[in-house]
């Protein structure tokens, strides 16, 4: 089975992108990024309302990774520190060598290879560093900006579930995108 160590906190760095850790300093970021309806539009969680639920979110990735359960880093670019998006590993499987990435930017940073540049950077940590044999990223179907992102990244779609998640009082499709370590 696949033994994961994030300690030492591993930075990563991108031609114009610095990826570091997510800390108390960016809770207007994060209470920015998950309180707004326009960025949270395809992830079937509850928006943030107050600072103190922006705080907790911070301390739920620091756990994650203190415990070796999951990673998350900071989208910045590199001349600002201010956190513009997150992404990381989730739901990390070591009996099955997989993880599945997930990602978000805030709106303003739309369109400019950000993300892109983000996830083929945390891709290569996965495979590289943690030794996983695949990545899934779990979107919503509507999600074609997502979907294009994980295409252009070599990710290929490899299910459509019909309601698959039930939140806010409704069922909701689900598509899996997946890459394999070659």
């Amino acid at each position: 089975m696949l033994t994961i160590n994030f300690s030492p906190f591993p930075n990563l760095e991108t031609e114009r992108l610095l990826l570091r850790r997510v800390d108390a300093n960016d809770i207007n970021e994060i209470f920015a990024l998950r309180s707004n309806p326009e960025t949270m539009k395809y992830i079937p969680r509850p928006l943030v309302k107050t600072d103190e639920d922006a705080l907790e979110h911070i301390a739920m990735i620091d756990s994650k990774i203190d415990s070796n359960e999951g990673i998350n880093w900071a989208i910045t670019l590199k001349d600002n520190p201010k956190l513009i998006g997150v992404i990381g590993h989730y739901r990390i499987k070591p009996e099955n060598y997989r993880a599945e990435l997930g990602y978000m930017l805030l709106p303003e940073y739309h369109g400019k290879g950000i993300v892109s540049e983000a996830v083929k950077e945390a891709v290569k940590y996965g495979f590289q560093m943690m030794k996983l044999n695949s990545l899934e990223a779990i979107i919503d179907p509507e999600n074609h900006a997502s979907a294009k992102v994980l295409e252009k990244n070599g990710f290929v779609k490899e299910a459509h579930l019909k309601e698959y998640e039930f939140f806010e009082g409704r069922f909701l499709d689900t598509v899996i995108y997946s890459i394999l370590n070659k």
